[in-house]
């Protein structure tokens, strides 16, 4: 079944319903989301001939055409490849390269870089708001949704991993159909009466959380500013109601440090559900007694999306459960849809208590990675999703997270890849040796330091190291901190030790330091 087919159902039982909004403005309702959709699903084929099983980039920054263009790609039975709109151009074209995507939605000044690479020369690049594409829609006939296998790729999420190169994580539409039904059992119930918010990024898990709402006929709200504002949300959540959002525990902080200046509530808000990072428990204690009951917990990968456990609205707010607080500190139960065990290194499950690997098994598991077989299979292994996190499992089932046996930062709910950061500083000319590493950060969760061991008589200071990554890497992935030194510590084998690295930051206050 063809996820597109939720849309198409919503629009016939509630044509009038309001769809679309840029804050508390109404774009559409439900009977023009759909039109829009099968009438650009018509120009993606007729006139891009984009057809079913084709690759389709979208490169954007939040906004309601966004909706649009996921859901025409879907019509069409093509599978898109949303990309985080905050990558450099250059990493993007990477994706569209790898993805074999045939044509790329971009606008502004990201749609003029990427057609200036050479790489791009031979693709596509609409800009949703030109003219011509609005003309073309606008004559369009209404096309018929293709019909799609559960095993078919919907979207293809592009997830980085140690070697430092992005991987395309392929979920098909089985996949993402079982994740919006959990949603509606482990997550929360939605009415059509209520919104979602688009907060955090439409590329991820705001843009996945879309579906269950199209489902069910709601709202779909972009904040005019296209993104997280903790005043811009306490506006306009009263005049919503009934909003729920996706956010990294960074803009739940934001959201209380606003409570604690404006005396804000809450009110209007239905919903928060907050992942992709560490939550400390007196944050989360804290955000409840100033915003409500309005929380819930999810812990997944790409790899799984938004789909391994949850921490409900009631087990966020016990305060009663003789463990409450270890179960606060932790990332919930398994969900619904899928099995999780805490293994060993050959996928033994442990017993309550012992630390391993977290696998998960079930119909939101990936299909794979895209044009990689050899990484999909060190990944699933006999049915099973190695996670690569190391946690452990008590006798009740709550799963505490305790390392990312990947070494991947999370700083502000984004995956940063630390030896991505690390070839690129590597390529600068008075650069011999660096390694990335995280450190925690009471606002970002965790920011990035890097160790710099300079080139035999050569000066290279933060500033000119600054302007190199942002050349390169997008600005969020940059170091926040370089720490130079003469050398890294090493191990008999030659391999850095970062544990000595992180256990050196903890006394270390200079941006330069010698070890």
């Amino acid at each position: 079944m063809n996820l597109a087919l939720w849309l198409e159902r919503a629009a016939r039982l509630n044509p009038q319903a309001p769809a679309l909004m840029r804050g508390t403005q109404l774009i559409a309702d439900y009977d023009t989301f759909l039109t829009r959709v099968l009438r650009l699903a018509t120009v993606l084929c007729d006139d891009m001939g984009i057809e079913a099983g084709d690759h389709v980039a979208i490169f954007l920054p939040n906004t309601t055409e966004y909706l649009e263009i996921l859901n025409a790609i879907w019509a069409v039975g093509a599978a898109a490849v949303p990309i985080n709109a905050k990558l450099h151009p250059r990493e993007a074209a990477w994706i569209v390269e790898h993805a074999r995507s045939r044509l790329v939605f971009a606008t502004g000044h990201a749609r003029e870089a990427l057609m200036a690479l050479p790489e791009m020369s031979d693709r596509q690049v609409i800009d949703p708001f030109a003219a011509e594409l609005d003309a073309a829609c606008h004559n369009a006939s209404l096309a018929r949704i293709e019909p799609r296998q559960p095993s078919d790729t919907a979207w293809v999420f592009y997830t980085s991993g140690t070697t430092g190169r992005p991987k395309g994580v392929m979920l098909t539409h089985g996949n993402l159909m079982a994740m919006a039904q959990s949603y509606f059992i482990d997550i929360d119930m939605v009415e059509p009466g209520d919104c979602t918010l688009y907060a955090a990024p439409m590329s991820h898990g705001a843009g996945l959380y879309s579906l269950p709402f199209t489902l069910r006929g709601a709202r779909h709200v972009v904040p005019v500013s296209g993104g997280f504002d903790a005043e811009e949300i306490a506006g306009l959540a009263p005049h919503l109601g009934n909003v729920c959002l996706f956010g990294a525990p960074t803009m739940v902080r934001r959201m209380v440090a606003r409570s604690r200046e404006s005396g804000y509530d809450g009110a209007g808000i239905k919903t928060v559900i907050y992942g992709g990072g560490p939550m400390y428990v007196a944050d989360i204690m804290e955000a409840v007694e100033r915003l409500g009951p309005r929380f819930v917990q999810v812990y997944g990968q790409g790899e799984s999306p938004m789909t391994i456990t949850a921490l409900s609205r009631a087990q966020v707010c016990d305060r009663t459960h003789p463990r409450w607080r270890e179960r606060l500190a932790s990332v919930g139960v398994a969900q619904s849809c899928v099995e999780v065990i805490v293994a060993d290194d050959d996928g033994t499950a442990l017993p309550s208590g012992r630390a391993g690997e977290i696998l998960v098994r079930g119909p939101t598991v990936m299909k794979g990675y895209l044009g990689n077989e050899e990484a999909t299979a060190r990944t699933i292994k006999d049915g099973w999703l190695r996670t690569g996190d190391i946690g452990a499992m008590d006798a009740e089932g709550f799963v505490t997270l305790q390392d990312r046996a990947k070494d991947v930062i999370v700083s502000g709910g984004s995956n940063i890849y630390p030896r991505e950061v690390e070839e690129v500083l590597l390529t600068h000319s008075d650069v011999a040796q660096v390694s990335v590493v995280g450190h925690p950060d009471p606002e970002w969760g965790e920011s990035v330091v890097a160790f710099v061991v300079p080139e035999t008589g050569s000066v290279v200071s933060t500033e000119a190291l600054d302007a190199w990554c942002l050349s390169q890497i997008a600005r969020f992935k940059r170091p926040k901190r370089y720490v130079f030194v003469p050398d890294l510590p090493k191990n008999a084998y030659g391999k850095v030790l970062k544990t000595s690295l992180r256990d050196h930051l903890n006394g270390c206050q200079a941006d330069v330091e010698p070890m």
